[in-house]
């Protein structure tokens, strides 16, 4: 895989989210409802709802709030209505950061993450000041084990129709496009393989590197002011935080 290990970034973004699990069901939560909402109720037929299904369950969300969630997204149960909206803009030394939020009010929110940025010395920028730095991929990440074949696993992402493949000393990454994404999920899930990760992300086409202390704490406030909104949902970011260690 061209460019920098997304592994240390992967870790990073799941210890995060097991440590605000509560912040975390919010807005998977809302995900969910969105998907639902969007494509209908039943995950064997939407196959976003069912990423959004799959992705609560390894967070261990309970069965009782997904189904509120869906119930809430298909009209079943009374709740708010959520838009989709991305923001884009720089931190520190530049670093670019696209941040992907589900809101029921769009003022809110804008304020919100105008202020996260203006108080981390950070600037929002406007729509496609950012995103073009970015491609959209599916993400795949698994762990390593003594029982897994590298070379059978290699084969099986790329027979189903994987774009890339990455092994390190932590585990495996397969890149896919966003077309090709549940096909090479849903079939190395049916070959037995367990995911750390699995979801449709925005990986930068080229990293940042920080080395001065002051920087490295602004950057990492900022991501995590926004990471603690209810209606934020995503932060990437081209920082490539494993130059700091």
């Amino acid at each position: 895989m061209s460019g920098h290990s997304k592994w240390h970034n992967i870790q990073n973004k799941k210890g995060k989210a097991d440590a605000k699990r509560a912040n975390a069901f919010t807005k998977l939560a809302r995900y969910i409802s969105v998907a639902a909402r969007e494509g209908g109720g039943d995950p064997a037929y939407n196959a976003s709802l069912k990423a959004a299904i799959e992705k609560a369950k390894a967070e261990n969300m309970p069965n009782d709030n997904i189904e509120r969630a869906i119930k809430k997204g298909t009209g079943e149960l009374d709740g708010a209505v959520y838009e989709e909206i991305m923001y884009e803009g720089y931190g520190a030394l530049g670093v670019a950061l696209l941040v992907t939020c589900l809101t029921d009010n769009r003022n809110r929110t804008a304020a919100d993450v105008r202020h996260a940025f203006d108080k981390c010395g950070g600037n929002l920028g406007t729509t496609g000041s950012v995103s073009f730095m970015f491609d959209r991929k599916g993400v795949i990440a698994i762990e390593r084990d003594d029982s897994i074949d590298e070379d059978e696993l290699t084969m099986a992402a790329i027979d189903l129709g994987a774009e890339d493949f990455e092994s390190n000393d932590e585990g495996f990454e397969i890149t896919t496009s966003p077309e090709d994404f549940n096909s090479v999920r849903d079939g190395l899930q049916e070959a037995g393989y367990k995911f750390a990760m699995a979801e449709l992300s925005f990986i930068p086409q080229n990293t940042v590197s920080l080395t001065n202390e002051e920087d490295i704490k602004k950057i990492n406030r900022l991501i995590d002011m926004l990471e603690d909104n209810d209606d934020v949902q995503d932060v990437y970011h081209n920082w490539d935080e494993v130059e700091v260690e």
